[in-house]
């Protein structure tokens, strides 16, 4: 090691070559025109503004807290985790909206040597419009969650509402920004 420094005083150490490897690099994605950012791939110097439409319920069994803690929570997500704007303008450069289309439960275990589970299914049908480029995106987002047969459906709801809403989200937010 001592006749490498002595041949090549100029070589950096790893360590400090690591670490202007890694200012360059972050130099760079902030430079260029597409910003990554907690999964969130957008082109910033085309993209500035959104506009987020209230998601509806509009499945046969109603829970009137799913549709507002949604709204509130995809909002949130959206505005703290991209650089766009939100506005209600029609000019809007995305635009987007959906409805909750299924909020049911289905029995999934009884056994006489088990405890008897059931199944919650929440899905959201959401459309987004990229006004820009001319396009409209269709998805359905469905998640189920399981929980002991000797809760009611709103017994139930009140223990998942917090896995409920950030499942739906993230996976709301992935489909539309980070190309899933």
């Amino acid at each position: 090691m001592r006749n490498f420094k002595k041949y090549y005083p100029f070589c950096l150490s790893r360590h400090l070559l690591l670490a202007l490897l890694i200012i360059n690099s972050q130099l760079l994605i902030t430079s260029c025109g597409v910003y990554k950012f907690n999964d969130a791939s957008i082109d910033y110097t085309k993209y500035k503004t959104i506009k987020i439409n209230f998601i509806e319920n509009k499945a046969p069994i109603i829970n009137t807290q799913l549709a507002p803690k949604l709204n509130d929570k995809l909002q949130q997500k959206i505005v703290g985790q991209t650089r766009l704007t939100r506005t209600s303008s029609d000019e809007a450069h995305y635009q987007l909206s959906g409805f909750i289309s299924t909020y049911n439960v289905t029995t999934t275990a009884i056994s006489s040597t088990e405890v008897a589970t059931n199944r919650l299914t929440v899905g959201v049908h959401m459309i987004v419009k990229d006004i820009l480029e001319n396009k409209t995106d269709e998805f359905d987002v469905s998640r189920n969650f399981d929980f002991s047969a000797n809760l009611s459906i709103d017994q139930a709801y009140v223990q998942l509402q917090d896995e409920i809403i950030r499942n739906l989200t993230d996976e709301i937010f992935n489909h539309i920004f980070s190309n899933w």
